[in-house]
């Protein structure tokens, strides 16, 4: 064995045994080919080789070889009542929702950072009062520094996808910490890892904080494409539904 290709297989297997990731040995060794020389010592490329996971898109960087780290294929079965995955799934955050606050009032904490209203870190100190015929009427949710509603508690819904690219929907039985739009500053493209044992119902996901261990990162490029686009998704989806309910 090369021993490039005998520095990939020890970093690989390191991750595994530390992080449940089975890495993309493709994607490491392009990785590796990059790197400055001389390398840096075992433990920091390991590191790096982690952190550059966590900002990865891991339909490219992890592994499909085994079939218990990847969600069933026929997981978005309504047919299926129950069931429980066989091992440890790492998946990235796809989309995410806040289903405990009305889409308008989610709008209206955005607009009212795009209006410029003071904010000191995380904290709205100046609050403008509701504009008439604004919206349908709900009570304007407080906004962090990023536009969301401040310490919401949910429940949320995720889209997630795992290496192989099957994507499935999640919601929350119980607040997840770290997830979630709230002040904890959760990114798309954030990977988490869903533990053995974690219960899908009629093809959703069921979410708990032992459920879930929340690994970090992000995709830059993705969040930056969600967060720009948040506003426009929200007003569409008012919009629909204020469609339907009036046939």
């Amino acid at each position: 064995m090369a021993a490039s290709e005998a520095l990939a297989a020890q970093i690989s297997a390191t991750l595994q045994a530390r992080h449940n990731l089975s890495v993309n040995l493709t994607w490491l060794a392009a990785i590796l080919s990059t790197s400055r020389t001389p390398l840096p010592p075992l433990p920091a490329l390991t590191s790096t080789v982690h952190f550059r996971l966590l900002t990865s898109d891991f339909t490219t960087s992890l592994s499909t070889s085994n079939a218990s780290a990847l969600l069933p294929t026929d997981i978005n079965d309504p047919n299926t009542k129950e069931r429980k995955l066989a091992g440890n799934v790492p998946l990235q955050v796809l989309d995410v929702e806040d289903i405990g606050i009305s889409k308008w009032s989610q709008v209206e904490a955005i607009e009212r950072v795009e209006r410029g209203e003071e904010v000191r870190g995380r904290e709205v100190i100046r609050t403008l009062p509701a504009e008439a015929g604004e919206g349908p009427g709900d009570n304007p949710a407080p906004t962090n520094a990023a536009g969301g509603a401040t310490r919401s508690s949910g429940p949320h819904k995720y889209l997630l996808q795992d290496a192989r690219g099957t994507k499935v929907v999640a919601i929350e039985k119980v607040t997840v910490p770290k997830l979630g739009l709230n002040d904890d500053g959760m990114s798309i493209g954030m990977k988490i890892m869903l533990k053995a044992g974690s219960v899908v119902r009629r093809g959703v996901v069921m979410l708990a904080p032992e459920d879930v261990t929340v690994l970090g990162g992000k995709v830059e490029t993705w969040d930056k494409t969600w967060r720009d686009g948040r506003k426009q998704r929200l007003k569409r989806a008012v919009e629909q539904e204020n469609v339907e309910g009036v046939r």
